[in-house]
């Protein structure tokens, strides 16, 4: 099921145009989500600071929730939807390089939909790590965690 429109997700957008739509706004928590070049069913949700992009990985759940990848130790936080994630970090001290403040919005909204494949196609596979939920993302199969991702 697509999950409703959302202003600030720009899709299939390179790093490269991302930084630039960024770098047009110039103000500091200028922000937008776009797909992850390098994963499979990831998004990025990329801020700018100071001349600078800093890009944190979105997962979605196996259960449809979505969390940023989080460097070891640091407790993952999950959301029921992307509107409620963008809430949560457009208050201040929240682990982000600064909290959203000015979402950059495309002309026309884009639908999100999960990837998942045939159910034929889909392979379990163990945890690698304790306590988490991860899957690879190489089959389309959503994703569980959080982390922080700067592609600078």
């Amino acid at each position: 099921m697509a999950e409703a429109p959302l202003v600030c997700y720009h899709g299939a957008l390179s790093k490269k145009q991302c930084e630039d739509l960024l770098g047009k706004k110039n103000k500091d928590g200028a922000y937008l989500i776009r797909d992850s070049e390098t994963i499979l069913g990831a998004m990025c949700l990329c801020v700018y600071k100071q001349k600078v992009v800093y890009t944190y990985r979105l997962l979605q759940t196996h259960t449809g929730q979505y969390t940023l990848m989080t460097a070891g130790g640091v407790k993952e936080t999950f959301f029921k939807n992307l509107d409620e994630l963008i809430r949560h970090f457009k208050r201040r001290n929240q682990g982000l390089a600064t909290h959203l403040r000015h979402a950059v919005k495309r002309k026309t909204a884009l639908l999100i939909q999960p990837t998942h494949p045939p159910a034929a196609q889909i392979q379990q596979r163990p945890l690698h790590e304790e306590g988490h939920d991860y899957e690879s993302m190489s089959d389309g199969v959503s994703l569980l965690c959080l982390s922080v991702c700067f592609d600078l």
